[in-house]
């Protein structure tokens, strides 16, 4: 064999190993749909489906094929901020301080007087509840629009807040302070002298091993531990920075220069570079400026790769594996009206200055994550729908009727006050205590006194209020096994007013009472189960509407009691407009 044919060979698979896999001249639109206004800020995606914040006013959603599937007027001006929970609900703020909860089907669920207009998207917690920033406070809400806490800061946020590995949320104030709240409000925060590029969270969902990984704006790096301790720098990056990302214990960051860099976020050290379109299209830019006309470039790190999405155009990288490194696609966009974002669908939404909604296929197969009837699963829980155990369990004089009521009228009012904050898993533990009380007390051997049941149908009420969806299994097990009427259907109530069902468990339990071999026939707890499917049908939309309307059909039918079917009857209504 020739040194010749050896060299020929040699060059042919250098190329065919590190040029990309998609050149711009290889990508057409798959389609463009007309959006009468100017796309504000990112396009929010999930479950091959885009919606978009118009500067008319709307709110629009595509399909990943460019179905419209429906249109929301807010009647008024927009923040440029959309976000979608895991049911796909999506929050959205007008400037007058009004949040918005639309869901999947474009109905609006709830809206909020928060005060003061957003200033940064709404974060979505692990179990469906949401962070929200505005001005100089941040406010926790249920997906089902009760305020869960409100906390002051001392100057405005300078940072925009993340999620953090333990479900709360981090943030810089523009003052230099690192504030993190946990998901029920408490708060620990120490002061970095400056505000940085951003703030990277790495290590596993959990906490156990979780840093702090501080990217400054001339390249500087710092690595501390979550509440500032053992703090130390690394190496600084080689080039002032426009963004960075971090999963597990890699960072991936974008130079000024347009350089794509992945590095250990625990020692600095660099693991492999790449050009991005920025770098391609010899726009070098300035510190602080990003992409040329935005003043902002985005970076998506997750298991297909690295992706640089900024105005100008957008690329992906390989993170992992002997192709680390290398370059997929690349593509300039021209006249976009701002960053464009990347789906698990392998396809990228952009809009354009002309008032069209581009759609482009960049990578044939779509992102593989652990799915439910919604989107992907959360990272983790908060521990909130375990209830105590015998072993656990304290008594707490809890059984007498004064000393519950005044209990719940506690309670009753944290929660009207949209505070019940740090109470929120003690209030729940005792409630569910309440619910199920036919568990032995520690060191007793004899059930317990009964409550009475309008002080269990009382618990279950105000459990629903603090309205976790973590609390569904527990809620399904009572309305399954529960021998009252009344709580049973004051447990299908509360299941319904929580509004989502992710894994489907409360409409198993409401189909296996009303469909044979099932054998529930008591007019009360009928009701509620008329009235829990129709709530959720109503809040989620699809995926919950088909079999929710058949179980509302199964109760509207002639040989259910005439309270019940005039119930289902009216839910069904309902559930059309």
């Amino acid at each position: 064999m020739s040194k010749e044919f050896l060299f020929s060979f040699a060059v042919f698979f250098f190329f065919l190993f590190t040029l990309p896999v998609r050149a711009q001249d290889d990508i057409l639109p798959i389609w463009r749909q007309s959006l009468g206004g100017t796309v504000m800020g990112i396009p929010a995606v999930q479950a091959e489906s885009a919606v978009v914040a118009v500067d008319s006013g709307s709110i629009k959603a595509f399909s990943t094929g460019g179905n419209s599937l429906w249109t929301y007027s807010a009647r008024g001006r927009l923040s440029p901020y959309v976000t979608r929970s895991r049911e796909g609900t999506s929050y959205i703020g007008r400037t007058n301080g009004t949040l918005i909860a639309v869901n999947r089907a474009g109905r609006e669920l709830w809206r909020a007087n928060l005060g003061s207009p957003l200033s940064g998207p709404v974060i979505a917690g692990w179990d469906g509840r949401i962070f929200v920033p505005t001005g100089q406070k941040v406010s926790c809400y249920t997906g089902a629009g009760r305020r869960l806490w409100q906390r002051s800061l001392e100057s405005p946020i300078g940072l925009q807040p993340v999620l953090d590995r333990r479900g709360g949320i981090l943030m810089v104030l523009e003052k230099g302070e690192l504030v993190r709240i946990d998901p029920f409000g408490k708060r620990v925060s120490f002061s970095l002298g400056e505000v940085p590029l951003a703030v990277l969270v790495t290590g596993k969902s959990g906490g156990e091993d979780e840093r702090l990984l501080m990217v400054f704006e001339n390249g500087a790096l710092k690595n501390t531990g979550p509440a500032g301790e053992e703090s130390r720098s690394l190496p600084p990056l080689p080039s002032p920075p426009l963004a960075a990302v971090c999963r597990g214990s890699r960072a991936a960051a974008v130079l000024s220069d347009g350089r794509l860099l992945l590095f250990s976020a625990e020692t600095g050290e660099i693991l492999w570079t790449g050009e991005s379109h920025i770098a391609a299209a010899g726009k070098a830019m300035a510190v602080g400026n990003a992409a040329p006309g935005t003043g902002q470039v985005h970076i998506l790190f997750d298991e297909r790769g690295v992706y640089v999405l900024s105005r100008t155009g957008a690329s992906g990288f390989a993170a992992d594996g002997e192709a680390a490194g290398r370059r997929l696609w690349i593509m300039q966009i021209e006249r976009a009206a701002g960053i464009p974002a990347f789906g698990d669908d392998g396809v990228l939404y952009s809009g354009g200055s002309d008032w069209l909604l581009y759609a482009y296929r960049m990578e044939e197969y779509p992102r593989i994550r652990r799915q439910s009837l919604y989107g992907p699963a959360p990272e983790g829980t908060y521990g909130i729908g375990r209830a105590p155990a015998p072993a656990e369990r304290a008594y707490r004089g809890g059984f007498d009727d004064k000393e519950l009521a005044a209990r719940f009228t506690v309670i009753a009012k944290a929660i009207a006050d949209g505070e019940a904050g740090e109470n929120e898993k003690p209030y729940t533990e005792y409630l569910m205590e309440i619910i199920k009380n036919d568990l032995p007390r520690p060191g007793i051997f004899t059930l317990p006194p009964p409550v009475d049941i309008r002080h269990r149908v009382r618990s279950l009420q105000l459990l629903a209020q603090l309205g976790s969806p973590e609390i569904i299994p527990f809620l399904a097990d009572v309305f399954s096994r529960d021998s009252e009427p009344l709580v049973k259907a004051a447990a299908a109530e509360a299941l319904g007013s929580i509004g989502i069902d992710p894994e489907g468990v409360t409409l198993r339990a409401f189909t296996d009472a009303i469909f044979p071999p099932g054998a529930l026939r008591d007019e009360r707890a009928l009701l509620g189960v008329a009235a829990g499917a129709g709530a959720l049908c109503r809040f989620s939309g699809p995926p919950l509407a088909e079999t929710g309307v058949k179980i509302l059909t199964n109760l509207s039918g002639p040989e259910r009691p005439t309270a019940v079917r005039r119930r289902a009857e009216r839910e069904l209504r309902s559930i059309s407009k």
